[in-house]
């Protein structure tokens, strides 16, 4: 099983950038061709929010056109730069198969794994939650399928990463989910975006995942003193491998020319 997870596409209106600087159109389709041509392929992608710029439908109908060139399945849940309904309205259904129109949670199956996508977001304000609700049906989900291999979907990681502007909006609810989710042992991972930087953290008896962006990458600042600042950089993404040993194993790909590769065997006597 092979899953490749985007996150923070912050996709502008066409022929326009992120803060007028960023080009995250051009750098979405740059990751859709290099996932597309990946070997093996992946079964399916993640779209862990943020999908648009500011939440716009003519944002997120050029999230979607870009996102359709992928050759196989994806699933998208709302980031808080996403409008639910611009992407009620903009993705087809498969892409986001709900029965509802609040909060955009569900479950999809993909061949030996169970994928639960949960909506995270606050309207109008950057950090997560999840509603008492939305903890009670999570419940009922992992209660239906307590020994099969399962992955928890959303934007915001909850918990700190030590990124200050992330780690400042907050999550509610994060307390009640994990004394939910150390009660499984088949909850392999729980994959996020948010933070706009590769990160992994151990947590309740499972492991946190976020995904990097579109190349606009927060800086990195432990001494948590330092606001709102980025980077422009290679786009990029992660692989997630759930393997024959049932290991899930997350490498990271930034999507930028290379030289080689070059065989060791060729080189090894060169000094």
């Amino acid at each position: 099983m092979l899953i490749a997870h985007i996150s923070d596409c912050h996709i502008t209106e066409p022929d326009k950038k992120s803060y007028g600087i960023v080009p995250t159109a051009e750098n979405l389709a740059r990751c859709v061709q290099h996932i597309n041509q990946l070997t093996p392929s992946p079964d399916f992608v993640i779209v862990t929010g943020d999908i648009s710029f500011d939440g716009k439908l003519a944002e997120t109908k050029h999230a979607s056109n870009l996102l359709e060139e992928f050759n196989f399945p994806y699933y998208i849940i709302p980031g808080n730069h996403d409008d639910r309904s611009s992407l009620l309205s903009a993705f087809e259904s498969e892409r986001c198969p709900i029965n509802k129109t609040d909060t955009i949670d569900y479950v999809f199956e993909e061949k030996n794994l169970r994928c639960i996508a949960m909506d995270s977001t606050i309207p109008n304000a950057a950090g997560g939650e999840l509603l008492d609700s939305q903890i009670n049906w999570l419940e009922q989900q992992l209660s239906k399928e307590p020994l099969k291999d399962t992955i928890i979907c959303m934007h915001h990681p909850p918990a700190k990463f030590g990124v200050l502007e992330t780690d400042e909006d907050g999550f509610i609810g994060a307390e009640k989910l994990g004394s939910l989710v150390s009660q499984y042992n088949n909850i392999k991972a729980i994959l996020c975006g948010h933070i706009h930087l590769t990160a992994h953290l151990p947590w309740n008896n499972t492991v946190i995942s976020t995904a990097p962006s579109m190349g606009l990458q927060l800086v990195l600042d432990l001494t948590l003193t330092r606001h709102s600042e980025f980077t422009i950089e290679a786009p990029g993404y992660l692989l997630h491998y759930l393997n024959s040993e049932n290991n899930f194993i997350s490498h990271s790909v930034t999507v930028k020319d290379v030289d080689g590769p070059y065989r060791f065997r060729e080189y090894s006597t060169i000094k």
